[in-house]
């Protein structure tokens, strides 16, 4: 007959692991699966509570029972009935007109700035008219008229006076040895021999006889458009040109201009 002592003999593992006593139950083994699910949820469980604590107060305001959310008798008012306004009834008479003012054309701000320069340009001539009177003490126009320099005229001789006069200043409506304009200078060399011209190179044009360019000789006029001076040859003129400028010779500038002789 065996022995029982036969059930408590360890048997030998055949795959190398630890054999256990027989009759002893195995430990029972973990669920991988069932330990992560259980981390999934109670990691949702906190990010939820984390997002309900972050909220701000206000957010849950809407679903509250405070009054000071509810809506109040004037909003249910505009939300259930029509607007209304009550409108005088002469406002259907009133008449509509544009507001009473004017503005300043862009032809009237031109116009105001030409008289402005022109004022201006008025009270520099006077001032340089003060100076140029002042200036000189000589015998005038006039007085050569009355008592010419030189009696006998030559052509030559018209030339020769006028270039003394190289170098004096340019002054509008100047007719003396203090300041000269285009025509006064004209008209004061031309007094000197007896000849009385108008202070008008216009009208000085008109006082002589018009002549072809190829005869011209010097201290004949060279007139042109609201312009005129003494032909010098070769093609030059001496003429008192513009204001900032003196008398001088210089080349003619142009071809629109003709010669006129006096004295013939």
């Amino acid at each position: 007959m065996r022995s029982d002592s036969r059930r408590n003999t360890i048997e030998k593992p055949e795959t190398g692991v630890a054999a256990r006593p027989t009759g002893q139950k195995a430990a029972p083994k973990r669920s991988f699966r069932r330990s992560a699910a259980g981390n999934v949820v109670v990691m949702a469980l906190a990010g939820g509570l984390i997002a309900t604590m972050a909220l701000p107060a206000y957010a849950f305001a809407p679903g509250s029972n405070d009054t000071q959310f509810g809506a109040t008798e004037a909003t249910q008012e505009t939300k259930a009935s029509a607007q209304k306004v009550t409108v005088d009834a002469s406002a259907a008479s009133v008449s509509i007109a544009r507001d009473g003012f004017t503005a300043t054309t862009s032809e009237e701000l031109a116009a105001s700035k030409a008289a402005s320069e022109a004022a201006a340009r008025v009270a520099v001539v006077a001032a340089e008219m003060a100076t140029y009177a002042s200036a000189y003490s000589g015998p005038s126009v006039s007085e050569y008229l009355a008592s010419p320099a030189y009696p006998n005229f030559s052509l030559s001789s018209v030339y020769s006076v006028a270039s003394q006069y190289q170098g004096v200043p340019y002054v509008y409506g100047g007719a003396t040895p203090a300041g000269f304009d285009c025509s006064g200078f004209v008209m004061y060399v031309y007094a000197q021999f007896g000849i009385s011209l108008p202070h008008s190179s216009t009208g000085q044009g008109a006082a002589g006889t018009r002549i072809a360019l190829a005869d011209a000789q010097p201290g004949d006029l060279v007139i042109m458009d609201g312009h005129d001076g003494f032909y010098a040859g070769n093609g030059n003129i001496l003429h008192a040109p513009y204001e900032g400028a003196s008398v001088r010779v210089q080349p003619i500038w142009t071809s629109d201009y003709y010669i006129v002789r006096l004295g013939i």
